[in-house]
């Protein structure tokens, strides 16, 4: 039988070969197995699991319940090939998520970042081409719903002109997905494609988005960079640490088109699975959040309900 040491290695490996990340799971049940051992355990108990989730005790409850859930997991696997293990119940430290209700940008507010953007200085440390990356990826952030790390994550090979369409190969759980482009933005991006080679010809990254360096953005410089945005038009204080995120513009993009299902009369119910489809989620439960989540689109959902009863009777 391997040890709790090769076990947690093997168990992490498998789990990254399925697509899963894992990187704080990675960095926390190598330390769960050293304080079992540190405690002279050869196998998972559910005191020590407990034990060892709670230190220290100035961590927050969430961080406690997550910590759990890794030895869940682990515990579960490690089962399998020692009856010795105890998997913890899934309702010990207990805590209820609190997912902080999106912010929907207005078409003015995201006209307004746009132009912004491309009044960003270009000063000794910048290029004249921030503008128009900026600008570039603000407006396929707020077209498309794509997560930061699949735009950031695009290479230029990855954008098809012609077919106007994006291969995103950086998604969840290593997924891969097509997701077809307005004309309009195609045009755009063609265009920045244009100022892209002219400025760095053959010496950039095959990143998509580009540094002054021609590396890939780093998202911390994207995230100061927006703040920044937010700030010189009013969306976000001056000294204030929340206001709209960059992640906001796929909430934004995914309730622009529940709405638009529902004022053109479709049975937004039953296409959800391609919105679905489109952004990329894992499961359909979290698609259907965005409509539970805003009163307008569950109003408009109870509104066609009513119409269904009303011509059934």
């Amino acid at each position: 039988m391997n040890t709790l040491r090769e076990s947690v290695h093997d168990y992490l490996q498998l789990r990254r070969d399925l697509g899963f990340k894992l990187q704080d799971a990675g960095l926390q049940l190598p330390r769960f197995v050293a304080f079992l051992e540190a405690n002279c355990a050869n196998h998972i108990t559910t005191a020590l699991a407990l034990s060892w989730a709670q230190q220290p005790e100035s961590v927050l409850p969430a961080e406690w319940a997550r910590r759990l859930g890794y030895v869940r997991g682990f515990a579960r696997y490690r089962s399998a090939v020692d009856c010795r293990t105890q998997v913890p119940p899934p309702r010990l430290l207990p805590h209820r998520s609190t997912r902080a209700r999106p912010y929907l940008y207005s078409d003015e507010e995201v006209q307004e970042l746009l132009a912004a953007a491309l009044k960003l200085p270009t000063t000794w440390h910048a290029t004249p081409l921030r503008p128009w990356v900026f600008y570039c990826l603000l407006g396929l952030l707020s077209t498309t719903g794509l997560r930061m790390g699949e735009a950031l994550g695009l290479h230029v090979a990855d954008l098809d002109l012609e077919q106007e369409v994006l291969m995103i190969r950086r998604a969840k759980l290593g997924r891969v997905r097509l997701v077809p482009l307005h004309a309009s933005t195609t045009a755009v991006l063609a265009d920045y494609l244009r100022r892209r080679d002219e400025y760095f010809g053959g010496a950039a990254s095959p990143y998509l988005f580009v540094s002054n360096r021609g590396t890939g953005l780093d998202q911390a410089q994207v995230h100061r960079t927006f703040y920044e945005l937010s700030r010189s038009i009013g969306l976000r204080g001056a000294t204030a640490s929340h206001g709209p995120r960059l992640h906001d513009f796929r909430h934004r993009f995914a309730v622009q088109v529940l709405t638009r299902w529902y004022e053109a009369g479709d049975d937004a119910g039953r296409r959800l699975p391609v919105l679905s489809a489109y952004l990329g989620h894992v499961s359909i439960e979290d698609t259907y959040w965005y409509l539970s989540t805003w009163p307008e689109l569950m109003a408009q959902a109870m509104s066609r309900l009513e119409q269904r009863w009303g011509a059934a009777s």
